[in-house]
């Protein structure tokens, strides 16, 4: 009997060995998807740019990040790739949210006013995915380019395609290759386990006290 127990403990670690180590395997594969996305630019001719939203400054400039992608959006915007732009983040109707600052920017930066709609009110990107979508489906749009750092967009992505939208991404100027390895891997590992967070939570397999701890650490990127 002691062989028999001895062999099924031996035969039970060995499965939960092998589930843990797809389970790592499996969340490696995510994070290199996620930088291998950031390394690319795939956008297309769509209905909207979509730029989505980062810190604003106490005083009301852009941060680095946020001036980035209204740059680059505005690049795009002035290649012809979309005749029209999405502003996300930040508290609904608030002059200082990242949505209002981003549209200011990008008027100064020779974007017409009425060409840029706002999606504000959010707080992280599953938000904005929603609110943009709604924006999107009020003005018949179905198509749109995703604006935001590169290690930011695969899951910026995945959540608009959530939303029904039909997404292509185009990462900022900053070079991924270039970002110090420690944080580029911190980067990635947190956008792939910020996705985890929400296909779970999504599926209701989150326990409430859980869920706002994870959130926390998931969502500090943007």
């Amino acid at each position: 009997m002691k062989r028999v127990g001895s062999r099924m403990a031996r035969g039970l670690g060995l499965v939960l060995g092998a589930g843990v180590l797809a389970v790592v395997l499996g969340f490696a594969l995510l994070a290199w998807q996620v930088d291998r996305l950031g390394q690319r630019d795939d956008a297309r001719k769509s209905d909207v740019i979509v730029v989505l939203g980062a810190r604003v400054e106490p005083d009301g400039r852009p941060s680095s990040d946020l001036s980035s992608r209204i740059a680059h959006a505005v690049e795009v915007w002035k290649a012809g790739q979309a005749p029209y732009m999405i502003c996300t983040g930040g508290f609904k109707n608030e002059r200082l949210s990242a949505a209002a600052v981003c549209r200011r920017v990008a008027i100064q930066l020779g974007v017409p006013a009425e060409r840029i709609s706002l999606a504000d009110g959010t707080s992280n990107t599953a938000e904005d995915a929603r609110a943009a979508a709604q924006v999107m489906a009020e003005r018949g749009w179905r198509t749109a380019i995703l604006v935001s750092h590169p290690l930011h967009l695969f899951r910026a992505r995945w959540l608009f395609e959530r939303e029904g939208v039909q997404a292509t991404t185009s990462p900022t100027s900053t070079r991924v290759d270039r970002i110090d390895p420690r944080l580029r891997l911190w980067y990635m590992t947190r956008e792939a386990g910020a996705l985890v967070v929400t296909i779970l939570e999504s599926w209701g397999w989150l326990p409430a006290d859980l869920k706002t701890q994870l959130q926390k650490w998931s969502y500090g990127l943007s």
